[in-house]
């Protein structure tokens, strides 16, 4: 009985050892809901028309929109697909022509803006 102990223990010993990299594999986290939360997160999102402004608020953007300058730091309010979403973060790009701000790599176009700051 002994013998058979040594024998398997010496077995044992002749393993070799995992690569650090492969074992870490073993400890990737599992997810067995999949998809479930995006799912979630559609089915609160509330549908909002986008809104007219009104002559006062046209005027207050184009005043905001004429101190605008490349590498200025805003926050904006804007309509995309089915709501209105808020982006901070550096100006680089202002495209007067085709009436789109560039906010980092987001595209904006100037009549889905809502509102605007200069931080």
């Amino acid at each position: 009985m002994l013998e058979v102990l040594i024998q398997r223990t010496m077995k044992m010993e002749k393993r070799t050892k995992m690569k650090m990299s492969d074992r870490a594999k073993i400890f990737l986290p599992f997810n067995g809901l999949r998809g479930y939360y995006d799912l979630i997160l559609n089915v609160d999102k509330i549908k909002e028309p986008k809104r007219e402004l009104s002559e006062d608020e046209l005027n207050h953007l184009s005043d905001i929109f004429n101190k605008l300058e490349k590498r200025m730091i805003v926050k904006i309010t804007y309509y995309l697909e089915d709501g209105y979403q808020n982006i901070e973060g550096m100006i680089s790009k202002i495209d007067i022509t085709k009436r789109i701000i560039t906010i980092v790599k987001t595209k904006i176009n100037f009549d889905d803006i809502l509102d605007v700051w200069i931080i």
